[in-house]
C-alpha cells in the first residue's frame, strides 16, 4: 500500500499542495548542467598527496570530504592525516577532511584521554568530522575476548567529546544487509565482489558474530544515549536495503543525516522495482542526504586512471538521481531509469546539506 506521505510528497513537487491546486514541476537537471552545478561528495578517501583528486573534483564542479579511516588496507592513520591536512592546505576551499582514531590500547588506562587530546588537536588544524568505522562491531574485541560494540561505555567519552568539539561523528556500523546473505542471494554484483574477497567482513560465514539487527539496535542506542552529537551514517546508515526502514531511522533521529556512498546499486535495485517509492523518498528526506561514492586514491592507485573512474562514477549518479535518462548498470545487469529529482533537491541532496552538516562556507 502507497505511503500517504508520497501523494502529499507529489502535490508539494508539482507546486500544490495535498489538497490545493497543482501547478507545473519544474524541469529537472540534464546532463549539460552537471559541471556547473556545485557539488560535494561527502565520502571520499584521498589517502596520498597527490593532485589527481582535486585536480578532477575542479574539473567536474566538486567539493570533497575526504575521511581518515582505521582500516588495515589504508595507509596509516598518520599517514591518512599528513595526506589529508596537505591537500586541505593547498585547496582549503575545496578539500575537507574528517580524523579518526586507533582502537589499539581501548580499555587501558589513558586511552581516552589521548584519543579525546587527538581529537581536539585534529579540530584545531581543520577537521570538520570523526570518523568511527566498522571495526567496531565486528572486529575489535575486549580484554575478555568480546566484541567491542558501539555503546560500550568506554567509547562514550570519546562520543562526548566529538560533540563538545562541534564535530560531526561518521558512523559506518554494520554492513549492507547482503553481508548477512550468501553470495548468491546477494542483490548487487558490487556486494558479491567485496565479501568474495573479504571473507573476513562476510557475516554469512561467521554466524557465532552478532547479526545484522543486533547491528543496527546497537547502533540505535548509541545515537540515542548522545543527544546533540551530530551524526551521519555513512553508507546510508547500513540500511540501503529499504527505503522505508531507513526513513523510519531518520524519523526517530532528527538530528542525523546519511551519506549514499557506495550503496547507489541498492538504490537503484529499489527503483527498478518502485520508481516512484523511491523519488518519494528523496523527495521527502531531501534535507538529511549527503551525496557520496566512498571513491579512494591510494598510494598505488594510477593518477590517470583514477580521474577517469571518479569523472565516470559522478556522472552517472548524476544521470541516475537529477536526470530521466536510462543507463546500464552492470552490477544489476539492468537499465536504470533515472529519478529526474526536482533541482531543488538535487541542489540540497548534493551541496547544500554537507555545506550545513560539516559547517563548510557555500560557494556561489
Amino acid at each position: 500500500m502507497r505511503k500517504a506521505w508520497q501523494g502529499v510528497v507529489l502535490a508539494v513537487v508539482l507546486g500544490g499542495s495535498a489538497s490545493g491546486p497543482v501547478q507545473a514541476a519544474s524541469v529537472p537537471y540534464g546532463m549539460d548542467d552537471f559541471a556547473r552545478v556545485p557539488k560535494f561528495d561527502a565520502h571520499v578517501h584521498a589517502n596520498v598527496d597527490d593532485p589527481a583528486f582535486l585536480e578532477q573534483a575542479r574539473q567536474d564542479g566538486f567539493e570533497l570530504m575526504s575521511i581518515n579511516v582505521d582500516y588495515p588496507d589504508f595507509p596509516s592513520i598518520a599517514d591518512q592525516h599528513a595526506a589529508a591536512t596537505a591537500l586541505a592546505k593547498a585547496d582549503p576551499a575545496r578539500l575537507h577532511w574528517a580524523a579518526t582514531f586507533s582502537m589499539d590500547g581501548f580499555g587501558q588506562p589513558g586511552w581516552a584521554d589521548r584519543v579525546n587530546a587527538g581529537l581536539a588537536q585534529a579540530k584545531s588544524e581543520g577537521a570538520r568530522a570523526v570518523k568511527i568505522w566498522k571495526n567496531v562491531g565486528m572486529i575489535e574485541k575486549d580484554a575478555d575476548g568480546r566484541l567491542i560494540m558501539l555503546d560500550h561505555p568506554g567509547l562514550s567519552p570519546v562520543a562526548e567529546q566529538v560533540r563538545a568539539l562541534d564535530l560531526v561523528l561518521i558512523g559506518h556500523q554494520g554492513e549492507p544487509h547482503n553481508c548477512w546473505l550468501p553470495l548468491e542471494q546477494m542483490t548487487t554484483d558490487n556486494d558479491r565482489e567485496y565479501f568474495r574477497n573479504h571473507p573476513q567482513y562476510h557475516m554469512y560465514l561467521h554466524p557465532d558474530q552478532p547479526s545484522y539487527d543486533d547491528q543496527i539496535a546497537t547502533r540505535d542506542r548509541f545515537v540515542a544515549a548522545h543527544p546533540g552529537l551530530r551524526f551521519v551514517g555513512a553508507h546510508m546508515g547500513s540500511l540501503e536495503y529499504d527505503v522505508d526502514r531507513l526513513g523510519a531511522f531518520l524519523d526517530r533521529f532528527p538530528d542525523a543525516s546519511v551519506d549514499l556512498a557506495a550503496r547507489m546499486s541498492q538504490v537503484q535495485y529499489q527503483s527498478l522495482r518502485d520508481r516512484g517509492k523511491v523519488r518519494a523518498f528523496f523527495i521527502r528526506y531531501q534535507d538529511r542526504l549527503l551525496y557520496g561514492t566512498d571513491l579512494t586514491v591510494n598510494p598505488d592507485s594510477d593518477p590517470a586512471e583514477f580521474r577517469r573512474s571518479a569523472h565516470d562514477v559522478w556522472t552517472a549518479d548524476w544521470r541516475y538521481l537529477a536526470t530521466g535518462e536510462s543507463q546500464r548498470v552492470d552490477t544489476l545487469d539492468a537499465d536504470v531509469p533515472g529519478l529526474a529529482l526536482p533541482r531543488e533537491v538535487i541542489d540540497k541532496v548534493y551541496y547544500r546539506n554537507a555545506v550545513r552538516v560539516f559547517g563548510t562556507a557555500a560557494r556561489d
